[in-house]
């Protein structure tokens, strides 16, 4: 009895979250940004006010968390690009070709696009954004790192470790120019755009910086 009633709990509590994340998102996408405050979310999620604060120690938590998930998602994403794209012969061009095809199919704008527009004008929790951002590239280096050396376990680890560096860099550099060019909006212009970006910084880490 005690175990069925724990395991009821357990699902009521996992629902309340999952609503209180799901109305978060929704109400971000509708104003472009934050735009709301606490009795607002509860409303929309269709919970008590106090239920927000028993799974979340305040209103930025909420944010904070909203954007993880989305970096989450997409970095899953992305890694499941790269599993299911074709293995190459091990060169180091081989192996970025791979990258390019995966990076090419996966949402980034998306994940770049929510935490931009959840920080926007909230100083409070822009710096724990962008430590969310910068631990979300290193854990997905690191996990582009393995997968690599699995589909290529001859490959010359100071090889893949380069790659993925330039890989992971450039793309922080593209992310904020994409931001800067286009507010992080979604729509076809704006991709195309990250697409001509996300090309630039491929090009560059095939040819290496050098004046054309």
């Amino acid at each position: 009895m005690t175990i069925a009633v724990n395991d009821r709990r357990a699902a009521l509590k996992a629902r309340h979250r999952a609503a209180i994340l799901a109305a978060a998102s929704a109400l971000i996408d509708e104003r472009g940004g934050p735009d709301f405050g606490v009795d607002e979310l509860a409303e929309r999620a269709d919970i008590a006010r106090r239920t927000v604060f028993n799974h979340f120690g305040s209103f930025d938590e909420v944010l904070l968390t909203v954007c993880t998930d989305a970096l989450t998602v997409v970095v899953d994403d992305f890694l499941a690009s790269v599993s299911s794209t074709a293995v190459g012969d091990g060169t180091r061009s081989s192996m970025l070709d791979e990258m390019a095809v995966a990076l090419h199919r996966s949402d980034l704008p998306t994940a770049i696009a929510t935490m931009h527009h959840v920080v926007g004008g909230r100083k409070a929790i822009q710096e724990r954004s962008v430590d969310f951002a910068r631990a979300g590239f290193l854990r997905v280096g690191d996990r582009l790192r393995e997968e690599i050396s699995r589909r290529h376990p001859a490959a010359d680890e100071l090889d893949v470790e380069l790659l993925v560096g330039f890989l992971m860099s450039g793309l922080s550099v593209v992310s904020r120019r994409w931001i800067d060019r286009t507010g992080a909006r979604l729509d076809d212009a704006s991709r195309a755009e990250w697409e001509q970006l996300l090309a630039r910084l491929l090009h560059s880490v095939r040819s290496g910086y050098m004046p054309t």
